[in-house]
């Protein structure tokens, strides 16, 4: 069992390096003709140095996370932090300890990378600010690791091979919960203030009331306390939205643009492409709950790493090495169906009429995000979510040549 845990995390690392070089060497990639205007030759000279720079820091810290995770699974240094016998004590000894090393690494990355996007113009965030996103973040996601981990280890104890049914309700329950929350949630980082009454505030309304949605407010977040790229979109079950709008995209895109963007959001809703992705989701979720069962049913499962008896937290980092195996697999599998969504939605916003405003909000967004705009091949049929931006393009143009 050991070994194999070795050798995975050998593999893993090897598999993201392996794309981070691709990643790399993809700068030099020709740009396709239909995205030449995105960027001149002196800017994109200068997004080739940021992505260089930041591909550099990413296979950094892939390697510094893989050994170091390598390092501490070999030495069976989980097992000596937390000794002994009992269920829940050792168990939040190992998830207090993995979370706060992870955390230190995450801290010192996101701080070398805030410092790049200091130096290309895209930071705006302050000291403060990112020592409390990093404080609120750690907390959060200590709470809801041990939070779930204690009552998978109360279910397990009480019912036995039922948590196999019990856990995945309740981890089912938990993915709609934060759904939900959502809005509340991003209030923790962020503000929110309503759109001013306004040309753009009509227009987004009856654009999503036309197809029977309501809306239950238009915001605007404070997304320039942070950065300087651009974002939007809109939360809520069933036909009641929030529109959430980054106040850089307001400052970036006109009227139109914004619209365009939104009747895409919109085109994903009438598609029920929320919903297709939050069952598609329920494979990764079936997936924990039956390794973590598998493992937790398993006599002598943590003895091969050290433990005196089972640790309930020490098996939770055992199947996240599975899931990331998992997920790389799993997302070769889908990552095709949610860019025929992506191409989908936007054949909406031309149907809207609003084709040549989204091909130009594209183009804006990818300007002031730094996009990438001649990304690897591969990299982008086995794991991006999105078409590449001249992709999108090529389909809209299309989707207006039909619709003449």
């Amino acid at each position: 069992m050991k070994t194999l845990i070795l050798i995975l995390i050998v593999l893993l690392a090897g598999w993201h390096l392996y794309f981070g070089y691709r990643d790399y060497k993809a700068a030099e990639n020709p740009v396709p003709l239909n995205v030449l205007d995105v960027y001149d030759r002196k800017t994109y000279r200068k997004w080739q140095a940021y992505h260089k720079e930041h591909v550099r820091l990413k296979i950094v810290e892939q390697l510094v996370s893989s050994v170091l995770l390598y390092v501490l699974i070999r030495l069976n240094v989980f097992a000596g932090i937390a000794p002994g016998t009992g269920v829940y004590g050792p168990m939040i000894v190992v998830i207090l300890f993995d979370s706060i090393l992870e955390s230190i690494t995450g801290v010192i990355f996101s701080y070398l990378s805030m410092g790049i996007e200091e130096r290309y113009g895209f930071n705006k965030t302050t000291m403060d600010t990112f020592a409390m996103d990093q404080l609120k973040g750690f907390l959060i996601g200590v709470i809801l690791n041990l939070a779930l981990l204690c009552a998978f280890a109360a279910i397990h104890r009480a019912m036995g091979d039922w948590i196999l049914v019990l856990f995945a309700v309740l981890m089912l329950l938990l993915v709609l919960l934060i759904s939900f929350l959502f809005p509340y949630l991003s209030s923790i980082f962020n503000k929110f203030t309503p759109l001013e009454d306004g040309e753009l505030r009509q227009k987004l309304t009856e654009l999503l009331e036309k197809h029977g949605y309501h809306v239950r407010d238009i915001t605007v977040m404070d997304a320039s306390r942070r950065t300087s790229k651009s974002n939007a979109y809109f939360t809520g079950f069933g036909k009641t939205k929030t529109i959430v709008l980054y106040d850089n995209l307001l400052k970036a895109l006109t009227t139109e643009e914004i619209c365009a963007v939104f009747a895409h959001e919109m085109g994903h809703g009438l598609h029920k492409d929320t919903l297709k992705s939050q069952i598609m989701n329920l494979g990764t979720i079936a997936a924990l709950v039956l390794l973590m069962w598998l493992h937790a049913r398993t006599p002598g499962s943590c003895a091969a790493f050290g433990f005196a008896s089972l640790n309930y937290g020490f098996i939770y980092i055992l199947v996240g090495i599975y899931m990331s195996i998992f997920e790389i697999v799993y997302g070769i599998l889908t990552s095709r169906a949610q860019r025929k969504a992506e191409f989908r939605a936007d054949a909406q916003a031309v149907d809207e009429g609003y084709g040549d405003a989204l091909v130009s909000g594209l183009k804006k967004i990818a300007r002031e995000d730094f996009a990438s705009i001649s990304p690897d091949p591969l990299i982008v049929r086995l794991t991006y979510s999105h078409p590449t931006l001249s992709q999108r393009i090529g389909a809209i143009e299309k989707r207006k040549a039909e619709k003449q």
